[in-house]
């Protein structure tokens, strides 16, 4: 509810559960969010995160920032098992040391998403989860017809990361879908 009021599209429960999985299923003990919205996918991704493990979160909205805090500290997560960080995840993201993360999620700006990917794929290291969240947005992508720049954008990332050959490429229907790639090297 509070994400909506601050006009953040939530992930869906299908989509946080999926999350949960993906970071299980790799084992993350860390793991960097471009996008923090009102913190519901955060929560859904420490839920599946090892027991030590760190959220590093990053919005350029202070009010996204704040929101997420609150939620972290009404759920009973200690402040050391998330770090939220207010700022361009273009300016933050080459701060990040390289193949240091087990899983990287977008859920930003999708004019960006060349660039996100560029930087995940820098940070997240050899058998690590990138994944994509919205990545269908609202059936568009997969109609040929749709030419709206988010959605062209979309399509071209999505087939890039399909057709990358050291890139394990799904993209899964839960929610407004989400495409993940598990790295091969």
């Amino acid at each position: 509810m509070r994400a909506r009021e601050l006009g953040a599209a939530p992930v869906t429960p299908a989509m946080g559960a999926t999350l949960r999985m993906l970071a299980a299923a790799c084992g993350a003990r860390t793991v960097i969010e471009i996008g923090t919205g009102a913190g519901v996918s955060g929560l859904w991704l420490l839920e599946g995160m090892t027991a030590d493990g760190v959220l590093t979160s990053i919005d350029i909205e202070a009010e996204f920032i704040e929101a997420a805090r609150y939620a972290l500290r009404e759920a009973g997560i200690p402040s050391s098992r998330a770090r939220l960080i207010n700022g361009r995840a273009l300016d933050v993201m080459p701060r990040m040391r390289a193949a240091g993360y087990d899983m990287v999620v977008i859920d930003a700006d999708i004019r960006q998403l060349p660039s996100y990917l560029s930087h995940a794929r820098r940070v997240v290291r050899p058998g690590g989860v990138i994944a994509v969240c919205h990545s269908l947005l609202d059936d568009r992508v997969s109609d040929p017809a749709r030419r709206e720049e988010a959605t062209v954008t979309m399509r071209h990332c999505i087939t890039e990361m399909s057709d990358d050959p050291e890139l394990v490429t799904a993209t899964l229907t839960c929610g407004d879908g989400i495409t993940v790639a598990i790295t091969c090297s």
